[in-house]
């Protein structure tokens, strides 16, 4: 019988607004709630938490803010709730939430998934040999955190033995959807692609609002809603397709573009896609608009898994320090830069007498002058700039230096310097991430449920697929004269990352665009107009079922967010500046009555 489950994803991130549970929870009308509380640096975070009080480590948030407020709604909705705010303190976090039930008066019943902490076979693990498995560099001596990502089955066990909460630390962020749908539809072990539809749902909701219109390309068609942006739901049935939706009256947009843009983030190759339950193929996923603000997702497809699971951990490697002031008037952008110049000169000075090394890196930004578009800048003329400066270095000491004479420069440098934002900036650690992989075998997963630890197996390996080769683009046919236009005008894109990699997944407006995206959005033309940051390789796979294709740029984010000195650590605007690149289009295109006649008179994009 084809019985919908309503899943609502009421969180994306440690420090997300509460409200969006609240708004899950009361016009939803969901089965459960998921809330997705971690990523690398907020476990290396929680870490440090824990070593200075035994009872911290988890996301207190989600007892203060989510819970306590709406406990006896959720209680009285029958709503079940899976998130993965126990962070490196299940235990901690799971009598948090009891003593708020027993407070309450509440019956809820509290389950946690064990086994992602590996600290105890850490030593076991560098002992062995084990290596980064980007960089194939040793591993750390001294780690803060050291996470399997665990899969779905654990949480579905939970939900079996009759859990209202199911707390996880370190899970793929797609488990805390995908678990419930085995729970509720009886999927094993072998429905591959069952299991890849129900990863997919999840990979769609757990960035929150970024699925209802957050941060589209197209941003106009959203910008009216943001006061109140809707958070996602998918309708979930047996035979693993879906539909995306919000609750209804809120802001934000479900359409094909926004559910398109969000199933590219950060993803490398589509047909691809390993996940501790499933190895996924997403590349010929179809969206079709059913209904305002209603997508249907269908066409995912699987096989088995690897036989190992991806491990995050995270270690400190010195300290990093960013201070930013505003300079106004003509030149800007040049006395900012002397500005630059000169502190880092007289620090380096000082460091030099009072027996420090000189910097680990440094890092010079001119916010507002273009500087993340490297040669492609066109605003170096500009009245008003942000100075931005960064440096790192093993000592603490030697950034205090740094933000102590930082001041000097208000009355010793440039005229129009103010605005030191925040005061004397204080060194922060940096955390560097160190990624490898680990056989299932070492790591067993378990569920803690009222007194007693269940095993759970993990999927069973199977073999994989051979490396697909991308097919050829089609070249573009056309004899007449050509005209450039930005990327932007054919396509829409969305960037993201892990660790020092990041994509960009780049979506043709039109399939008969697609030829032309294609012939000038190469991996060399990519490595050449980010080359102000990308190291390493470039590749690009294809996305038939998008009509685009995902490029992964490896060495591309300043050593990844928890170590970069980038304003944008993430490479979240890497998109919007790739999709000023020029592309050769058929002039008849841009005249009246073409397929670019809207954006050759108003200057952006209008979809046909």
């Amino acid at each position: 019988m084809d019985h919908a489950i309503r899943i609502g994803c009421g969180g994306a991130f440690w420090g997300d607004s509460p409200e969006g549970a609240a708004q899950i929870v009361r016009q939803g009308n969901v089965d459960y709630l998921v809330m997705d509380y971690l990523a690398e640096v907020t476990m290396a975070i929680l870490s440090r938490m824990k070593s200075r009080a035994p009872d911290a480590g988890f996301a207190g948030d989600f007892i203060t803010q989510v819970m306590r407020p709406l406990a006896v709604e959720i209680a009285a909705r029958r709503i079940r709730v899976v998130v993965n705010a126990g962070g490196v303190n299940l235990h901690a976090c799971r009598d948090a939430l009891q003593a708020l039930f027993a407070e309450q008066g509440l019956p809820l019943r509290v389950a946690v998934v064990e086994g992602d902490d590996l600290s105890p076979i850490a030593d076991d693990l560098r002992a062995a040999g084990t290596t980064e498995m980007f960089t194939a560099a040793p591993m750390p001596e001294r780690l803060l955190s050291i996470n399997a990502y665990l899969g779905a089955f654990g949480i579905a066990r939970a939900l079996g033995m009759g859990a209202d909460v199911v707390l996880t630390g370190r899970v793929v962020d797609s488990a805390l959807v995908l678990g419930p749908l085995i729970h509720e539809f009886g999927w094993f072990e072998g429905d591959h692609d069952l299991l890849s539809a129900g990863s997919l749902a999840g990979h769609l909701l757990e960035c929150g609002t970024q699925v209802t219109g957050g941060i589209i390309t197209d941003w106009r068609d959203t910008v009216a809603g943001w006061d109140d942006m809707g958070f996602p739901i998918a309708i979930c049935h047996p035979d693993g397709s879906f539909e995306i939706t919000k609750p209804e009256g809120t802001g934000g947009l479900i359409s094909t573009a926004t559910v398109a843009e969000q199933l590219c983030y950060e993803v490398g190759d589509p047909a691809a896609y390993l996940l501790p339950d499933v190895t996924c193929d997403w590349s010929q996923v179809r969206l079709e608009q059913t209904g305002p603000d209603l997508v249907r997702v269908t066409g995912a497809r699987g096989v088995a898994p690897t036989d190992s699971l991806k491990v995050s951990a995270t270690w400190a490697d010195g300290w990093r320090v960013a201070a930013t002031m505003m300079v106004a008037g003509r030149e800007a952008a040049a006395r900012a830069q002397a500005t630059a110049k000169a502190i880092l000169a007289r620090v380096a000075r000082l460091l030099a007498r009072d027996g420090f090394a000189p910097f680990t890196a440094t890092l010079v930004e001119l916010l507002g002058a273009e500087s993340n578009y490297g040669t492609q800048a066109r605003a170096q003329n500009t009245r008003e700039v942000v100075l931005r400066l960064a440096a790192s270095h093993p000592d603490r000491a030697a950034l205090e230096i740094l933000g102590r004479e930082i001041f000097h420069a208000a009355t010793a440098m440039a005229q129009g310097l103010t605005g030191f934002a925040g005061g004397r900036p204080a060194p922060q650690p940096v955390v560097r991430l160190f990624s490898c992989l680990v056989p299932k075998a070492q790591v067993p997963m378990r569920v803690s449920f009222e007194g007693r630890s269940h095993e759970v197996p993990h999927v069973e390996p199977g073999p994989q697929p051979p490396a697909r080769p991308d097919a050829a683009a089609p070249a573009p046919d056309h004899d007449g004269p050509l005209r450039t236009v930005p990327l932007i005008a054919l396509a829409r894109a969305r960037s993201g990352d892990k660790g020092d990699r990041a994509n960009i997944g780049v979506l043709s407006r039109d399939p008969a665009f697609l030829p032309w995206i294609a012939a000038a959005v190469t991996p060399d033309a990519v490595r050449h107009w980010l080359a102000h940051f990308v190291q390493g390789e470039v590749r690009r796979h294809d996305w038939p079922g998008l009509d685009g294709f995902n490029l992964v740029l490896d060495r591309a984010l300043g050593g990844g967010g928890t170590a970069s000195l980038r304003h944008d650590a993430q490479g979240k605007a890497l998109a919007q500046i790739l999709l000023d690149l020029p592309v050769p289009v058929p002039a008849v295109w841009t005249a009246p009555g073409g397929r670019l006649e809207d954006f050759a008179t108003e200057g952006r994009p209008h979809d046909r």
